[in-house]
């Protein structure tokens, strides 16, 4: 889908796989082991994701296609997980424990995602809830748009008739 942004991780004192178990056990529930499998494959790394990419991962690891669709709403619930953005009928995920806030530019016709950080901005979303007497808790920000890539004119191509 996407580079990720090269933030460090926030620490944490929990792993993900103990929160989302702490979780599952308010809802009477219990972190089985494909449970757990598609935890780890989540929190890997930091990168965005379909829930069909994700099935396709854990194919070799016998992990039902619905077994991770539902686990993927559970660790939405749980926070730990969020959607990003829609592209090409799917919904896209990235995790949200440990990493720290920061934003994305979403390209309207390729489906790219492109994470970004600004201070700038972080200040000007606290003087603004301040004015306004708002306590904020933080911020998501997603701008639309179109990437450079997909901005650029098509390459055009001659037919030898035209260079003469």
């Amino acid at each position: 889908m996407s580079e990720p942004l090269n933030l460090a991780s926030v620490n944490v004192s929990v792993t993900p796989e103990e929160k989302f178990q702490e979780f599952l056990g308010t809802k009477g529930m219990r972190l089985t082991h494909e449970r757990s499998l598609i935890v780890e494959e989540v929190f890997a790394d930091h990168s965005h994701f379909d829930a069909e990419e994700l099935v396709d991962r854990l194919k070799k690891r016998n992990v039902s296609r619905a077994t991770v669709y539902r686990t993927l709403n559970c660790l939405e619930e749980a926070g730990l997980l969020r959607k990003v953005a829609r592209t090409n009928d799917r919904d896209v995920y990235e995790h949200d424990y440990g990493y720290p806030q920061h934003d994305h530019l979403i390209c309207g016709k390729c489906g790219s995602l492109t994470e970004f950080h600004s201070e700038g901005l972080a200040e000007l979303l606290s003087s603004v809830s301040s004015k306004h007497g708002f306590l904020m808790e933080g911020h998501r920000l997603e701008v639309y748009g179109t990437c450079s890539s997909c901005a650029k004119p098509p390459k055009r191509q001659f037919r030898k008739l035209d260079m003469i």
